[in-house]
């Protein structure tokens, strides 16, 4: 099977220079935990929701915040993604994402086409979910 019948298509992406705030307001309202960071529809970088967490303070919306914590808010997106990340095009295998999962013990690949523009993103839970919901579908 080819990951383009698992992937989630729906991407949400920010700019190089979108703030760490923009970043905080989108993860502080989805479900998801990955972020592309994209340049003239470019795929460069991607944030997990785990980036995010190391780049800010644990005061934010605290008694103990300070101006520094708020000011924090102001970095941005380049500053704290993941440059170059691992990607697949869309005719790959399921087989050969989960051979990258396992290997580089990553938890999501950008799935983009031959100009790099992202297309969708593959976790190892949709990899999960298509699994169950065949097995549903047989059973």
């Amino acid at each position: 099977m080819q990951v383009d019948k698992m992937m989630t298509k729906k991407i949400v992406t920010v700019e190089m220079d979108d703030s760490l705030n923009v970043v905080k307001e989108i993860f502080d309202n989805v479900t998801f935990h990955h972020l592309l960071v994209i340049e003239s529809g470019k795929l460069t970088g991607i944030i997990s929701d785990r980036d995010l967490f190391k780049a800010i303070s644990p005061n934010l919306g605290t008694v103990a915040e300070t101006t520094k914590d708020l000011a924090n808010l102001n970095k941005k997106a380049h500053q704290i993604m993941s440059r170059q990340p691992i990607t697949l095009t869309e005719d790959a295998s399921v087989y050969t994402a989960i051979d990258i999962f396992n290997e580089k013990g990553i938890s999501c690949i950008p799935i983009v086409d031959a100009e790099n523009k992202p297309l969708g993103i593959l976790s190892w839970r949709d990899i999960l979910r298509t699994l169950a919901d065949n097995r549903k579908r047989k059973g």
